[in-house]
């Protein structure tokens, strides 16, 4: 049966925490961003929680693993990436707790309602029409760039299928950190943690973690920086430890 899902053209990849993704080489596979943004993201016990965007569904994957949240729900535009992300679900047998949907986010109200969510996570597309070069694959190009969905349709919607003080955990590109940060205040979504991600100590950010709480009073706690490598090929502790991997 487990062999059943998994397509001749896809590929199955050890999470190294007990459970497994199905992925196409061909189309956009999760990167680190994905893992980091699951480190970030806090869930509490009970909580139900939207990822949007979630292509392979590795968020929602990571999150039911690693927290006690209640149902963790997977949206992606994409109906082959959603098929995958739903045959991860049932190769992993998480049905009861884990749940993709082929959906546009523009509607993410309109398919669970307002205030349904206690957190809403998304590593969405991070560049626009002048931001790099349009891959001309397009599952690829749609994963990277604004071409279905923007920012602001992201931030709109999750501000509306959160519930009061939900909260809503972003991964981005550090360049458009002006541009974020007074989307999330028109939507009434107030920061209130940061985290730059560098790749090197000496590097410029190349990601940028934040969370933001709907309702909440104006304040942000800017955290320690997150260095991603030692040296070439080697990961800081830090990096390690989110990716489970301590002592490595």
């Amino acid at each position: 049966m487990c062999n059943e899902l998994i397509l001749e053209h896809e590929r199955l990849d050890d999470l190294q925490n007990g459970f497994y993704v199905i992925q196409d080489p061909a189309k956009f596979c999760f990167g680190m961003d994905a893992v980091l943004l699951s480190g970030f993201a806090k869930v509490k016990k009970g909580e139900r929680v939207l990822d949007m965007c979630t292509g392979t569904g590795i968020i929602p994957v990571l999150l039911q693993a690693k927290t006690q949240g209640e149902s963790f729900t997977g949206l992606e535009i994409q109906p082959e990436c959603a098929q995958m992300a739903q045959r991860t679900v049932k190769y992993n047998k998480l049905e009861e707790r884990v749940n993709m949907i082929q959906g546009d986010v523009k509607e993410a109200v309109d398919l669970f309602g307002t205030a349904s969510f206690h957190v809403v996570t998304c590593n969405p597309p991070y560049m626009i029409g002048q931001h790099g070069l349009t891959n001309p694959h397009v599952p690829k190009a749609i994963a990277r760039h604004e071409i279905l969905c923007t920012l602001e349709d992201v931030v709109s919607q999750a501000a509306k299928v959160l519930r009061d003080n939900g909260r809503f955990y972003m991964v981005h590109r550090p360049f458009r950190l002006t541009e974020i940060m007074m989307c999330l205040t028109k939507y009434k979504l107030e920061p209130k943690r940061m985290q730059l991600v560098y790749p090197y100590v000496d590097r410029e950010p190349n990601m940028v973690l934040i969370e933001a709480r709907k309702g909440g009073n104006s304040r942000i706690t800017v955290e320690k920086p997150l260095i991603v490598y030692e040296k070439p090929g080697v990961y800081t502790e830090e990096i390690y430890r989110i990716y489970g991997m301590e002592g490595v």
